[in-house]
């Protein structure tokens, strides 16, 4: 039998799951290519919590070593890589928005389909020029 005190003892790893599956859902389903770029950010906050979830470690201390040689430390490698991550993502995004900008100024529109349709019809047209 299920012991839903277990299962709801551990709601963090279900908001990771919600937070997760709502931006996986956003960047497949969304054509507007914003609208991607924050479902983007989304799973990548959720990957965040993992990692800062999984590495606290029931009991431990800030990793500062004391001389006690009982002391149980969390390991902070996560949460060092998780700031590399938070860094890299920014830039990312900044670099997701310019091409945007730049998809705007060159097609008119940042919808997806928009964009195909529009290429598909500028490839037809060189081909019969051809």
């Amino acid at each position: 039998m299920i012991d839903f005190a277990q299962v709801l003892s551990h709601y963090n790893y279900w908001v990771i799951i919600t937070l997760m599956m709502t931006g996986l859902y956003i960047i497949v389903a969304r054509g507007n290519l914003i609208k991607k770029i924050v479902g983007l950010n989304i799973f990548q906050v959720s990957v965040f919590l993992l990692y800062i979830t999984i590495s606290k470690v029931k009991g431990g201390t800030a990793p500062i070593l004391t001389g006690d040689p009982e002391t149980v430390y969390s390991n902070p490698l996560p949460h060092v890589l998780i700031l590399t991550a938070i860094v890299v993502g920014v830039a990312t995004t900044a670099l997701g928005l310019a091409l945007v900008v730049r998809i705007k100024e060159a097609f008119g529109t940042i919808e997806e389909d928009e964009i195909l349709e529009i290429e598909h019809a500028l490839e037809s047209e060189a081909e019969r020029r051809a």
